[in-house]
């Protein structure tokens, strides 16, 4: 009997299970820390939580500066909504130009948009600042929204493209022989077939834009307007005592959303991801 094939299953199945630990380690340790008296948290790293209570969730949530977690929550979702929403109208429409329609310097557009992916966002964040500054749009969710409805997101245009040019040109001309103008044709047609697409868009623009500190670090300095991510940074104190136990938790609290798109759209994300690979 040949133990070989056996072994190596066993073994790459424990290099997996280490692997994992591994990564999930720094996550546990947090919601450890979360469960731990201030004093104690730096003492004592191990995962069990020693004094354990439940009062740092209650101090986060209530907030600091009189202002409580739960609006720093409602913030987030009003600038992840609207950047979900730019992001599925402009990005399909832009996506739809570029995959059916001809119009001139169409490459050289197309050109110019994928190099922006290569760009680092640090490169246009001091032209942008300038601009928004010049308009009155600091300290407002404008920067962090209106963006989202003019196409700026690459990579989600090429993601569509290239799902649209898998789509058979057919079903266009059908359209057009039914009547259908381009705007039509793309409502009617092109739309309901996207909707793979669609959904990997805003699951990502969803975790990206939740997670997102620096964009709203810099145009954001209301403490009433803070997003989740600034809201936690309220928790460090560099001249005082930072509330760890409080940061930690409401860092806990801050994953679960991100934690619940991710276990009910991975399917989505993962077929999204694969078609619009596969074709072009």
């Amino acid at each position: 009997m040949n133990i070989q094939p056996s072994v190596t299953k066993w073994l790459r199945i424990s290099v997996i299970i280490l692997m994992g630990a591994a990564l999930m380690y720094p996550l546990l340790w947090m919601l450890s820390s979360s469960f731990k008296p201030n004093a104690i948290i730096f003492q004592k790293l191990g995962l069990w939580p020693t004094g354990f209570t439940l009062s740092n969730y209650a101090k986060g949530w209530v907030g600091l500066s009189g202002i409580s977690f739960s609006t720093f929550y409602v913030n987030t979702f009003i600038v992840v909504g609207f950047a979900i929403l730019g992001n599925i109208i402009t990005c399909s429409m832009t996506a739809f130009a570029f995959a059916r329609m001809d119009f001139t310097f169409k490459r050289v557009f197309f050109a110019a948009m994928m190099v922006t992916i290569m760009l680092p966002y640090h490169v246009t964040l001091i032209p942008q600042y300038i601009i928004f500054n010049s308009i009155d749009w600091i300290n407002t969710y404008y920067p962090l929204i209106v963006p989202k409805f003019l196409a700026t997101d690459a990579f989600f245009i090429f993601l569509m493209v290239q799902f649209i040019r898998g789509i058979p040109h057919e079903l266009d001309q059908a359209a057009i022989m039914d009547g259908c103008n381009p705007i039509q044709t793309f409502v009617r047609i092109i739309l309901p077939l996207l909707q793979p697409a669609l959904v990997t868009a805003a699951i990502f623009t969803f975790i990206w834009t939740w997670n997102d500190f620096f964009s709203q670090l810099i145009y954001i300095s209301n403490p009433k307007l803070f997003t989740v991510a600034l809201g936690l940074r309220m928790f460090l104190d560099n001249q005082g005592a930072s509330e760890w136990g409080a940061m930690f938790a409401m860092s806990i609290v801050s994953l679960i959303p991100i934690l619940v798109f991710f276990t009910f759209f991975q399917r989505l994300i993962i077929e999204g991801v694969s078609t619009t690979g596969l074709k072009g």
